[in-house]
């Protein structure tokens, strides 16, 4: 679909700004990767062939039984006899001396007979955000070849769940972000337009809810309720609606008495269609100015609830959770350093690509 000449000019402008443009398109890189974490990082194979058959244990259960072992529980395909058991077909010889019948069976013959061998195709990354890695030493772990970014105090990759919580991250600020900013700008857009009785009561609410402990009510409800991701969500956006509101009501409240706002409802145009068609697109700057704001204020409200231990639930692989990670090591300075590094790339290149998306939608801004 062709973009209209207006949204065209937005375009260029912000093409032209450099910084918000080359910021767009590493942010936009790096989210693309982490939306595929699952083929990066992870401690199971990407396709596996066992016996003819191709296998996906990325998406689906697969027993120890499956291939040949004795157990119901899910296949663990780091363990030197399971994957015996894959490359040589399901040799019951494998639980006796796996790396030898693995490496006979690398040729298609154990014991004088051939065999149908198996194969294994694994991610970049061969671990879990979940699952401690198989490595000598006392957590933390120093980086080193396998482990690119270290080890957390209990064993788990570094580098996996950097990937994961990046997008962990920006999955729950674009959510809590886009839903906040709807309920925002409607109710910001209802009270400028309409003004009066309306204006009053809804300006004495959002005192009164402005000032209820949102830090307390999050404590009470996740001992109640149980820590979740979309419990957290609901919270989020609960008591950061109110963001956007004194910024669209204000545009609202000056641009309702303007001649094209008067012309329009003397043509008889419904008040929703001046409201959200002609009167929210000239409140787009001021709307735009706060986001940057939002956005990185949802980052760091998460890690912080995360670092009090009041945010996501413990398994997930959380940003402020490696934060506290660092706290507590201090004689694992990777921790810290990683930590430091994720947060100061995705907050800057955030606020650079807003920055750039406000100075688009302003008609004063130009560059060359």
């Amino acid at each position: 679909m062709a973009l209209s000449p207006l949204n065209q000019r937005r375009w260029r402008n912000f093409r032209r700004n450099r910084r918000a443009y080359w910021s767009l398109v590493i942010f936009t890189v790096l989210f693309v990767l982490s939306l595929f974490a699952e083929f990066i990082a992870n401690d199971k194979p990407i396709v596996v062939r066992y016996r003819g058959e191709l296998m996906a244990p990325i998406f689906n259960f697969y027993p120890e039984t499956a291939f040949g072992g004795d157990f119901q529980t899910e296949a663990v395909y780091s363990d030197p006899e399971v994957k015996c058991l894959i490359v040589s077909g399901g040799l019951d010889a494998c639980f006796d001396d796996p790396e030898g019948i693995m490496e006979e069976a690398r040729t298609g013959i154990v014991d004088g007979q051939a065999i149908e061998k198996g194969w294994m195709i694994w991610p970049p990354i061969p671990y879990s955000y979940s699952r401690p890695v198989d490595r000598p030493g006392a957590a933390p772990l120093p980086p080193n070849s396998q482990n690119w970014l270290g080890t957390d105090d209990t064993k788990r990759d570094v580098l996996a769940r950097v990937i994961y919580g990046f997008r962990l991250s920006i999955l729950f600020t674009l959510i809590v972000t886009t839903l906040s900013s709807i309920i925002g700008v409607t109710a910001g857009a209802l009270q400028g337009f309409f003004g009066g009785r309306l204006d009053l009561f809804f300006q004495r609410f959002i005192e009164i809810w402005s000032g209820v402990p949102q830090l307390y009510i999050i404590i009470i409800l996740f001992a109640i309720l149980g820590r979740s991701f979309w419990l957290l969500v609901f919270l989020m956006v609960l008591f950061g609606w109110t963001s956007l509101v004194g910024v669209v009501r204000a545009e609202f409240l000056r641009a309702r008495n303007l001649e094209y706002v008067r012309a329009a409802r003397a043509l008889g145009v419904s008040n929703a269609v001046i409201m959200f068609r002609h009167m929210l697109p000239n409140a787009m700057v001021a709307t735009l100015t706060m986001l940057p704001f939002i956005v990185t204020g949802t980052i760091g409200a998460l890690a912080s609830l995360d670092f009090l231990g009041y945010g996501l639930p413990s398994s997930a692989p959380s940003l402020g959770e490696l934060t506290l990670q660092a706290k507590q090591n201090l004689q694992a300075p990777w921790l810290a350093f990683t930590a430091f590094f994720v947060f100061a790339a995705m907050l800057s290149l955030l606020v650079f690509i807003f920055e750039g998306v406000r100075d688009a939608f302003d008609p004063r801004k130009t560059f060359q």
